[in-house]
């Protein structure tokens, strides 16, 4: 049905590798391979007929636990629309204790409406945010009030994206603080 590689530490690992903990829930469980470390990344990708198999509406969630005393996380989910993916597996943490207990892969057959987004795409708006509030700020420093409107100058987008374009430039991190 699905298989995972963890890029420079394994060959391709099926299903059979995991763990059946439910009926639509699969864990595999790091202790159980001879890892030289902990992968920092993790490709998971469903077979062509599992793929095709999967009922509407239905999505295969993909989740990480660091540590056995840490809680899982989403990573994110697969379908016949996006049949694999590359996670980012985090790392245990600055929890107060120590981690302990092998990390974890979970996969499970889910609703797809109730999974939350991916952390990926919640990236992505919150970057989104930062550089709208960026843009929002330079155009009130031009602006005039109406009623509450904002009257510019026609040229700020052109302004504005030439200034990006200059602070990114002179300062190659200008850009990492755009992410939160």
């Amino acid at each position: 049905m699905f298989g995972v590689v963890f890029p420079d530490h394994t060959f391709p690992l099926d299903a059979t590798a995991f763990a059946q903990v439910a009926p639509n829930s699969w864990l595999l469980d790091f202790s159980t391979l001879s890892l030289p470390s902990t992968p920092r990344s993790a490709v998971v990708f469903l077979l062509p007929p599992a793929a095709a198999a999967l009922p509407p509406g239905k999505a295969v969630a993909v989740y990480y636990q660091a540590a056995a005393n840490r809680p899982f996380a989403f990573l994110g989910a697969l379908g016949p629309t996006r049949p694999s993916a590359t996670f980012r597996l985090p790392e245990a943490g600055d929890e107060p204790e120590p981690p302990a207990g092998p990390a974890k892969l979970g996969v499970a057959v889910e609703d797809a409406a109730a999974l939350p987004p991916a952390p990926e795409e919640q990236r992505a708006e919150r970057v989104a945010l930062r550089v709208g509030e960026n843009l929002f700020n330079f155009m009130q420093s031009f602006c005039a009030a109406d009623g509450g409107k904002l009257i510019v100058p026609t040229d700020i987008m052109d302004r504005w994206f030439r200034k990006f374009q200059e602070r990114a430039k002179k300062d190659p991190s200008y850009l990492k603080n755009f992410d939160f």
